[in-house]
C-alpha cells in the first residue's frame, strides 16, 4: 500500500480513515491486509493509500456514495469494524469527501 493511487478524472469521493492504535496487535496486520484484498473487489472502489507512523492514516477512493455504503455495510468489513473498536484503535475518525479536482507530479 506505499504507492500513489490511481484514480480517475474527479469527480469521485475519498474515504479518509484517521486513527491511534492501541498497543494490542492480535492480528492487525492480517486483517488490514483482508481488508484492502476485499475492498480492491467492491464495486466502485478506486484505489487505496495508506501510511502509518504515530497516526494511521488510509484514504480509500470509491466511484459514488452508494458505492461507500456498500462497503460500509460488508459483514467481514463490520467484523474488522467491530474489532476495530474492541482492541485494535485507541481513536478514530472517519471523513467522507468528494474530490473536485486533482493534479499531480
Amino acid at each position: 500500500m506505499s504507492d500513489i493511487a490511481n484514480t480517475p478524472a474527479p469527480p469521485y469521493y475519498a474515504v479518509i480513515f484517521t486513527n491511534l492504535r492501541t498497543d494490542i496487535d492480535d492480528g492487525y496486520g492480517e486483517m488490514a491486509g483482508k481488508m484492502v484484498e476485499l475492498a480492491e473487489q467492491q464495486p466502485g472502489f478506486l484505489g487505496v493509500e495508506s501510511a502509518r507512523d504515530d497516526l494511521g492514516i488510509t484514504v480509500s477512493y470509491w466511484q459514488d456514495l452508494e458505492s461507500i455504503k456498500q462497503w460500509k455495510a460488508n459483514v467481514d468489513h463490520l467484523e474488522a469494524q467491530k474489532l476495530g473498536r474492541k482492541k485494535w484503535y485507541a481513536a478514530f475518525t472517519t471523513r467522507i469527501a468528494k474530490v473536485e479536482r486533482e493534479y499531480s507530479l
